[in-house]
């Protein structure tokens, strides 16, 4: 599995949740955008630090945190 490399996790910054780089835009701040109806082109007009390749590891990051096996019973 490929490392997302611009996903940060500090226990001294915005609670210890993934940022972005080291930035205070955490991941769920993004999800939330994407949530909203903005497209990455709002969202880079929004938040002028961001690259689109953190909004598409936002994402990855979030779908390999609800990956997990389903078991029938």
């Amino acid at each position: 599995m490929e490392k997302l490399s611009r996903i940060t996790v500090n226990a001294k910054q915005c609670g210890g949740r993934p940022c972005i780089r080291g930035m205070r835009i955490r991941v769920i701040d993004i999800l939330d955008l994407l949530a909203g109806g903005l497209s990455f082109d709002d969202i880079l007009d929004e938040l002028p630090d961001l690259e689109r390749g953190d909004i598409k590891e936002a994402i990855q990051y979030a779908a390999r945190g609800i990956d997990h096996p389903v078991i029938a019973a």
